[in-house]
């Protein structure tokens, strides 16, 4: 961290004076960081008009997959008829957001559809057809609830409104909020990549959202005071955010300028010009008492406590010398890209590449039927000879003039990054804190061999990424079958005592039977002995005749007689 982070800003204003007067700080009181660069500015080319609404379209194509995190979990199915502000998927996990209709109309299919991103594959997405009717579903603003409810209900409310990060990270809003105490909240009003001015005509257009969106998210997470930081580049911004503040009355917000350099708008860097303090390495700005926002976050905020409107729209910047008329245009999430570009007049005969994005990180797409989604901060349209042609991938082998390391924003040794990175050395890549760089193409920019470093460093983190799914996967195979033995394992030992038991039990049994078989078998031999005995009388008896009558001995002759001729009869 640096050191004077504990101490007094160098030529830090009266802040009482300021809140009075509502005037911009100075730039004195501010930290710089390592490295960045200065870029010519082509703003002015999409500043000249008003932010323009964009028409409705007849079909929108709405991706599940437009934020940092899990899709949605689909709530609609093929043939529902659906109205404006619907929640289309709800948030899955900690990590998601939700995703609604920007129309009323029906849904006509649930299918993969490619998507804006850097891999180029499809993902779910659901279709929906414009009934043109704009029937909203029944909302219920909150504007006047909110300062009474928890910071747990109203997260809930954002998140279930599916507001991410605007600025281009996408990251759920909600999840940011969770830190409650914080000490700054710095709302990023910067833009610092040279053609985008989305950021820039809401701030002049719409400031008073944003400043209502602001005390709503300081409200949250219980924050001591707001920054509001724009760059110097921007005065009728700077001057339109004032006035906001001035009229709103708010005295725990201050606007405050920046210089005019790449990268002041990524979130560590300004965190640095702004409060002096480093975020740690693998750690996060609530770590330091921060919680930064982009401009147009808070005014999606804003939109959803105040009117109930969840995130459908956006401002699009649509520029570049390859389109007829730039301008900045809001958009609904879903349109397709190219009718968008239709409406600024089409592409010019030397148009060559459409990006998405700024031209420094933005990401090139080699088609415009796509939908515009909730990172689309920005369609740029490049001018050239052939807009056939490709890129060229051949560049000259490194020098070492440490002119990359020079401009680092984030203070990395790119060389090093690019020659592990080449030859896969993965392990030595982390060493030198890879994922450190947050590819804001300093380095490519000012390389005289014309390497695009940028490009090797997202590959590595491409593999790096896929290797630790893997493993994840592997450990969790491994896992389940450890799971597996050791539940046949336990199954095993359990039925062998089971068996156990019942033969303990039957052997138990078998000799109760035994004793019980000998008893019987002695009462029996008893009963057959008494038997005897009493046959071996009678016998002893009927043989002793002497001293019968002659009347009874005549008898038992007879009766014998019949026994003997019954028994030849049956012979």
């Amino acid at each position: 961290m640096n050191p004077k982070a504990a101490m007094p800003r160098r030529g830090q204003l009266d802040m009482s004076s300021q809140r009075k007067t509502g005037i911009a700080k100075s730039q004195d009181n501010l930290w710089t960081f390592h490295g960045g660069i200065k870029l010519p500015g082509h703003k002015d080319m999409s500043t000249q008009k008003a932010i323009s609404r964009m028409p409705p379209s007849d079909r929108y194509i709405i991706p599940l997959s437009q934020q940092m995190g899990a899709d949605g979990e689909i709530l609609v199915s093929v043939g529902d008829s659906v109205l404006k502000g619907q929640m289309l998927a709800a948030p899955h996990g900690l990590v998601s957001a939700a995703v609604h209709s920007p129309v009323s109309g029906k849904v006509a299919a649930i299918e993969p559809h490619r998507l804006p991103h850097p891999s180029g594959l499809a993902g779910t997405c659901i279709v929906i057809d414009n009934d043109h009717r704009d029937q909203w579903v029944e909302r219920n603003p909150i504007a006047d609830d909110y300062p009474n409810m928890s910071s747990h209900d109203l997260r809930n409310v954002i998140r279930d409104a599916g507001i991410v990060g605007l600025g281009g990270a996408t990251f759920p809003a909600a999840v940011k909020q969770t830190e409650v105490g914080i000490e700054t909240l710095l709302l990023n009003g910067v833009e610092c990549e040279p053609y985008i001015s989305c950021d820039d005509m809401l701030m002049r257009e719409r400031a008073d959202g944003i400043i209502k969106g602001a005390k709503i998210i300081a409200h949250i997470i219980r924050a001591k005071k707001c920054v509001i930081a724009i760059e110097d580049n921007k005065p009728q911004a700077i001057e339109a955010v004032t006035d906001a503040v001035t009229r709103d009355g708010a005295d725990d917000i201050e606007v405050q300028t920046v210089p005019t350099i790449y990268p002041s708008g990524g979130e560590r860097q300004l965190i640095k010009v702004i409060t002096g303090k480093e975020v740690p390495v693998n750690g996060l700005p609530s770590d330091i008492q921060v919680l930064c926002h982009n401009v147009a976050t808070a005014y999606a905020i804003y939109k959803t406590i105040y009117e109930a409107e969840p995130l459908m729209s956006r401002i699009v910047t649509v520029t570049g010398r390859g389109v007829n008329l730039p301008q900045n245009l809001e958009v609904d999430i879903g349109t397709s890209i190219h009718d968008c570009v239709e409406y600024c007049g089409g592409y010019r005969n030397d148009a060559r590449a459409l990006i998405m994005g700024g031209p420094m990180m933005g990401l090139t797409l080699d088609t415009d039927e796509l939908p515009v989604i909730k990172a689309t901060n920005c369609l740029l349209i490049t001018a050239g000879i052939d807009i056939s042609l490709p890129e060229s991938e051949i560049h000259m082998p490194c020098i070492r003039c440490g002119k990359c390391v020079e401009v680092c924003p984030a203070n990395l040794l790119p060389q090093q990054l690019y020659w592990f990175s080449g030859k896969k050395d993965y392990d030595r890549a982390l060493e030198y804190n890879l994922f450190d760089c947050i590819e804001c193409g300093c380095c490519v920019y000012v390389c005289p061999s014309r390497i695009q470093l940028v490009q090797y460093y997202r590959h590595a983190k491409s593999d790096i990424w896929e290797q630790e799914r893997e493993r994840k996967k592997s450990d969790i195979a491994r896992q389940r079958h450890e799971a597996r033995l050791e539940r046949l394992e336990k199954q095993k030992q359990e039925r062998e005592a089971r068996l156990k038991k019942k033969r303990e039990a039957l052997a138990k049994n078998k000799k109760g039977r035994d004793k019980e078989m000998d008893k019987k078998k002695a009462l029996i031999a008893e009963a057959l002995a008494r038997v005897n005995e009493k046959k071996s009388k009678q016998d002893a008896q009927a043989k002793n005749t002497d001293n019968l009558t002659p009347e009874q001995q005549q008898k038992i002759r007879e009766v014998d007689a019949r026994r003997a001729s019954k028994k030849q009869h049956e012979s």
